[in-house]
């Protein structure tokens, strides 16, 4: 139980200009006299892609440190909460038990809590918990920092604050530094969109390691999972036209009793390093895969899509990167699609006793198809009266199975 509660109220006016020019998903580094500089950049441009790296990115988003020019500096305290009610920079330092970074403040603000060597252990809250604000950032110093959650979490009234970090609202994560998180449920929560650019995060939990409703959204950084649920889980259950994961650069490293990655409507990813581990790797209604280079082990099916939105047609759609999937032995498929599969680029290389299932129509235009060891060009199918459809048919990027 808290024994008291620290209220911080501070009104800043913050002018902030932030020229960024982006090129790619790569890091551009700069130095000041006050903080380090540096900015992740995410242009992707692919043809027929759903989603696009500069739409999905302020430039905000992408720089990886706080102006700190007018900067309030916190230290934690044992059982003293913190609440933040106005827009503005804070420095969050310290180590301490109990107690919570609370951000309540207008639907307006923007709030940055730039973690600068934190420690918070709670039993049974989050450590930091976003009540309200139109956007939290937080951002890493050159610093390592930890926060855990040991025990069963409370409500607060009716929210089930169930993740070391909750936010109500949008939620970025970047920065130069290191964060920990481990929390008996969920690792880090957005009811909004969640964001990552930045920094090196870990996070163990027993339930999804990144959670949020609307999407989840990663240009960069250095992230590992080990979650006994989905490592990265975008969902709401009110809205099935909604639930994406967007992926264009950074470094994943997933361990999950699950899903590794798991979308209600699209999983898209155009660049990146990311191996997975997990009972399914990707699953999604689309799956449209455009660069990056994949490594996936699984035990069901290591890409899978399936009827989870109404707003999209199950597809599979491969342009380019290189992707490899080892499979378990028995009923297993490396790739699975109940609806369309499409492959026109990059290369897929699978090992497993089935390569391909699919329900609905299968095309193949280019790219390079490697089934345990051997190169061909034709999509077998698992089930029976599947339609295979081999040969160099004429479409292009993103021309099958889009929105409905």
């Amino acid at each position: 139980m808290k024994t008291k509660r620290m209220t911080i109220i501070i009104s800043l006016l913050i002018a902030a200009v932030f020229t960024l020019n982006a090129t790619g998903c790569s890091e551009d580094v700069a130095s000041s006299t006050r903080s380090v500089t540096e900015t992740t950049t995410a242009t992707t441009t692919v043809s027929g892609a759903i989603y696009n790296a500069d739409d999905e990115f302020s430039n905000r988003d992408l720089k990886q440190s706080a102006d700190l020019s007018e900067a309030t500096y916190l230290v934690v305290e044992d059982g003293n909460d913190i609440t933040i009610t106005a827009a503005g920079v804070y420095v969050i330092s310290g180590s301490a038990k109990d107690m919570t970074v609370i951000v309540d403040a207008a639907d307006e603000d923007k709030v940055q809590l730039v973690l600068d060597g934190l420690s918070i252990t709670n039993k049974d809250f989050p450590c930091i918990y976003v009540k309200s604000a139109d956007k939290v950032f937080v951002t890493t110093t050159d610093s390592e920092n930890s926060l855990s959650v040991t025990g069963s979490f409370k409500a607060d009234g009716e929210t089930n604050t169930d993740a070391a970090i909750f936010s109500k609202d949008d939620l970025v994560l970047n920065g130069v530094g290191s964060l920990a998180v481990s929390s008996t449920d969920n690792g880090i929560t957005s009811k909004d969109d969640l964001k990552i650019t930045g920094g090196s995060i870990s996070i163990k939990c027993t339930s999804d390691a990144l959670e949020a409703n609307d999407s989840i959204r990663i240009a960069g950084g250095d992230i590992t999972i080990q979650s006994k649920k989905d490592g990265l889980h975008a969902e709401y259950d009110e809205d099935d036209s909604v639930g994406y994961i967007y992926i264009c650069g950074g470094t994943l490293n997933i361990t999950a009793s699950d899903d590794a990655i798991h979308a209600t409507t699209v999983v898209q990813i155009d660049d990146g390093e990311i191996t997975l581990s997990a009972r399914e790797g990707i699953e999604g209604t689309y799956v449209q895969l455009n660069g990056g280079t994949i490594s996936i082990s699984a035990s069901d099916d290591g890409i899978n899509a399936g009827r989870k939105s109404t707003a999209y047609a199950v597809t599979i759609e491969i342009n380019g990167g290189y992707t490899t999937i080892k499979m378990a032995s028995g009923d297993t498929d490396a790739v699975d699609s109940n609806g369309n599969l499409y492959v026109s680029g990059g290369t897929i290389d699978i090992s497993g006793m089935s390569a391909f299932d699919y329900d609905g129509t299968a095309k193949y235009s280019g790219g390079t198809i490697i089934i345990n060891g051997v190169t061909t060009n034709t999509i077998t199918n698992q089930m029976m009266g599947g339609g295979a459809q081999g040969g160099f048919g004429g479409f292009g990027r993103g021309g099958f199975g889009g929105r409905f």
